[in-house]
């Protein structure tokens, strides 16, 4: 296998922003070359709510992502994500000239770039559009229509749409940075691709990304994204409530979940106490773990009782096989499978990004923090493939209009001048 481009990936979250650069080795395993991380400061629940904080923190993780890497970055793709994201299903359908020319990825190309011109409400935008099945000459079920022969050519189509105002804000973002877009990605796709199996998208799955600010959620099954949705919150609600609930500081707060926190109050004991230093001068205070579990438990339910409603939405509960796989910084809480298993009655595992990943990536790109970040670059480098695609089945249709016929057809209308000019 010929390797890839250098890429970059940027993660705009809301706890932090991630910038990885990344190419695709001989073997096809993704090769991660610089990781950078800054504090995400002007974000709030995946929106971007002040531009200039924003544009530092880019700079800060892209600037640590070059040092790293010693690659001098430009263009990125970039992730979106938000409680804005929302999705339809569509079907859309073209009628073909001819039974004899086969169906090429023209026409599918022609099928998708039609739904791009679906009418939105005001302010909305069409972010991406993957198709699911295709109907051909009233044929249902076929995955791959191309080198078929048929006059009508229907698709059903998995929609995804967000705000142009929160998409703009993110291009300004980028663009202020000094750097360039490639592409902007759905943020829960991207996981996806760092996650998620081949026999498991097959079998039926669902993606479970909890970060910062929102629970992202992707369903496939069959091989096929079949339903996504964005929750509006996530780790930094559990935060927020731990520093309510023990009258603490955030930074406290936050330490406090990462290192003691856990999502089930029964695997505490009542005896188990951590203690935290007081406010200039004030005395230490005293924190039972089982308050804090409580705390955190509360909170976590309320999150996968929401993943558990659009599960069910979704109508695919009984179809997904391989059950819940959760990924994001939310994974990392102690007993969250356990929990996620208990209330959905579904199988559940941790998604790590190791599986597409070269020896020697470093165990930090390994940390489910980091499976958007290392999804954009696989995305990217997918991206690059259907680019290159395109550009042969252009290339090669150029190539044959000058054919047979076309020359008969030349030359005849040379002769016809000719006579004309006597």
């Amino acid at each position: 296998m010929e390797p890839s481009e250098i890429l970059a990936g940027l993660d705009i979250g809301t706890t932090k922003i991630a910038c990885i650069v990344g190419r695709r080795n001989e073997y096809g395993k993704i090769e991660i070359l610089g990781v950078g991380k800054s504090e995400s400061i002007g974000v709030t629940r995946g929106v971007v709510t002040n531009i200039d904080k924003t544009v530092q923190s880019i700079r800060a993780a892209v600037e640590e992502a070059e040092q790293r890497s010693g690659v001098d970055i430009k263009v990125l793709n970039v992730g979106i994500a938000g409680q804005h994201i929302k999705s339809i299903q569509h079907r859309g359908s073209i009628m073909r000239e001819s039974l004899d020319v086969e169906i090429s990825q023209s026409d599918i190309d022609k099928l998708i770039d039609d739904m791009y011109r679906l009418v939105m409400l005001p302010g909305e935008e069409i972010i991406h559009v993957i198709p699911q099945e295709y109907i051909v000459d009233k044929e249902p079920g076929i995955k791959d229509p191309i080198g078929m022969s048929g006059v009508s050519m229907e698709a059903d189509f998995h929609i995804v749409i967000g705000q142009v105002s929160a998409a703009k804000n993110i291009y300004k973002c980028v663009e202020k940075a000094n750097l360039e877009f490639s592409e902007l990605i759905l943020e829960p796709l991207a996981s996806a691709s760092a996650v998620l199996s081949d026999e498991e998208k097959e079998a039926g799955v669902v993606l479970v990304d909890i970060g910062g600010g929102t629970t992202d959620i992707a369903i496939f099954q069959d091989g096929i994204l079949r339903h996504t949705a964005v929750i509006p919150f996530g780790g930094n609600v559990i935060t927020e409530d731990i520093k309510v609930g023990c009258s603490i500081i955030k930074n406290q707060a936050e330490l406090l979940k990462v290192k003691f926190g856990s999502s089930l109050a029964s695997e505490n004991k009542d005896n188990e106490i951590v203690s935290i230093p007081g406010l200039r001068g004030r005395p230490p205070k005293e924190i039972s773990l089982k308050n804090l579990a409580n705390i955190i438990q509360a909170r976590m339910e309320e999150i996968v009782e929401h993943v558990y409603y659009e599960i069910k939405n979704s109508g695919y509960e009984k179809k997904c096989i391989a059950g819940i796989v959760i990924t994001g910084g939310g994974a990392l809480l102690k007993h969250a499978v356990q929990l996620t298993e208990f209330i959905t009655g579904m199988d559940t595992r941790i998604g790590y990004p190791n599986e597409h990943l070269a020896k020697g990536s470093g165990e930090d790109v390994t940390s489910p923090v980091f499976s958007t970040s290392v999804g954009l670059i696989i995305k990217g480098i997918e991206g690059q493939e259907r680019s290159l695609r395109k550009k042969k089945v252009t290339d090669h249709s150029k190539k044959n209009k000058g054919g047979f016929f076309d020359k008969i057809i030349s030359g005849m209308s040379r002769i016809v001048d000719k006579d004309t000019d006597v």
